[in-house]
């Protein structure tokens, strides 16, 4: 299980991941999308796909392309299923 401090300990733009992955999931949860169980799968699956593209040291611009593309890995992670976790990020 994913903690809340896992994701600023691993820095660069992984906090950036982990928060709109984990209030995506969450959201989807109280839609009835998912399960309560499913959102650590979720946050685990965006964090997973972002390693590719990690940014070391991000500006502000890489800091919210990020976090809007974390928020969009994780609706697209509960339509497809949280058991099938992607391994590769998108390319920007």
């Amino acid at each position: 299980v994913l903690r809340a401090g896992a994701g600023g300990r691993a820095g660069a733009t992984t906090p950036a991941v982990v928060k709109p992955a984990n209030e995506e999931a969450g959201a989807q949860f109280l839609e009835e999308k998912s399960h309560l169980r499913d959102i650590p799968v979720v946050i685990e699956a965006a964090r997973e796909r972002h390693k590719a593209d990690l940014i070391a040291r991000p500006q502000l611009e890489d800091v919210l392309a990020v976090y809007q593309w974390a928020r969009m890995a994780a609706r697209e992670q509960v339509k497809r299923g949280t058991t099938r976790v992607p391994l590769a990020a998108p390319a920007a």
